[in-house]
């Protein structure tokens, strides 16, 4: 080849190969916003399982190898945080999936029992599936007939322990590892109840922290992401609905008697004169207190005052 046909072939494999390293320049200016972004996700990622480790091991600081399968209020006062930020966002309501979870009684004194009310009442039927609010592990598995009955603790990742009482039926053991929206029991009426519906609680080291501050039951979600703790402040609420009441109750002690100081629930079969019988009473006392007739039918589940 002589030097001038070896140079109009240089020039044609220069033409060739321009646009090509042209594109290539072009693909990898493209990818380097991609590359750049992929980093950024993966940096995301890693924050957060960091996160996620460190709220764990921080959770597991808190109880320490505190793990008590028999008392659900095994914790001393003075090691509750003074603050303590809680993680809601992997949560799942604890009652089934209908228009709204109604409640039926909220967190705090009641005067028709004269103590305080320490979780919610939630309206289920009996059979109603019940649901773990976080992920976390069973602690307690046990009946209690004068409280809680058929009832669990589960304790979470996020360092909340949740209550689920007066169940029907326990679908877990303890030790068992769950997943938020997990099936744990069913809804029932057992021990101190007086009608079909979940006693739910929410604690922090055993003190009680009103669930409504952490869900929104009629919206079915959480009031924010996080929910931060503060010792001093929810102590401070607390006895001063414990204080309240006791006020209304010392105030107006006649008052509190015609309320009756206990109740009875109907069961079917009954009737007035077998009740009266039953509690040493007489029918005339149980229609005064009640507001009834001697005549009036009872259905079985009504609450008599005596």
């Amino acid at each position: 080849m002589n030097l001038r046909a070896f140079g109009k072939a240089a020039a044609m494999l220069f033409l060739t190969i321009s646009p090509l390293a042209t594109q290539a320049q072009d693909l990898l200016a493209d990818q380097a916003p991609i590359d750049r972004k992929m980093k950024t996700v993966d940096s995301v990622a890693l924050e957060r399982i960091a996160i996620e480790r460190f709220e764990k091991d921080f959770s597991e600081n808190l109880y320490g190898e505190n793990w008590n399968t028999m008392n659900p209020f095994c914790y001393a006062s003075k090691d509750i945080p003074n603050t303590y930020k809680i993680d809601l966002r992997s949560f799942a309501m604890p009652v089934p999936n209908k228009s709204y979870a109604k409640v039926t009684s909220r967190f705090g004194y009641r005067p028709r029992f004269g103590r305080m009310h320490k979780g919610i009442d939630l309206k289920v039927y009996t059979g109603d599936t019940i649901y773990a609010a976080f992920d976390g592990k069973v602690r307690i598995k046990k009946y209690e007939g004068k409280g809680y009955g058929y009832y669990l603790v589960l304790r979470h990742e996020n360092g909340l322990e949740t209550i689920y009482g007066h169940l029907s039926k326990q679908l877990v053991n303890i030790n068992q590892e769950v997943k938020a929206g997990q099936p744990i029991g069913l809804g029932g009426n057992t021990g101190r109840s007086f009608g079909s519906h979940l006693h739910f609680e929410t604690r922090i080291m055993g003190h009680p922290i009103n669930p409504e501050l952490l869900f929104n039951f009629a919206m079915r979600d959480v009031t924010n992401d996080f929910y931060v703790f503060n010792k001093t402040a929810s102590q401070n609420d607390y006895n001063r609905m414990a204080s309240a009441g006791n006020a209304k109750k010392t105030a107006n002690p006649a008052g509190s008697q015609t309320t009756g100081k206990h109740w009875y629930k109907v069961k079917s079969g009954d009737n007035l004169s077998k009740i009266a019988k039953k509690l040493g009473v007489s029918v005339n006392q149980l229609c005064k207190q009640n507001n009834i007739k001697t005549t009036t039918v009872l259905k079985a589940g009504r609450l008599l005052k005596y």
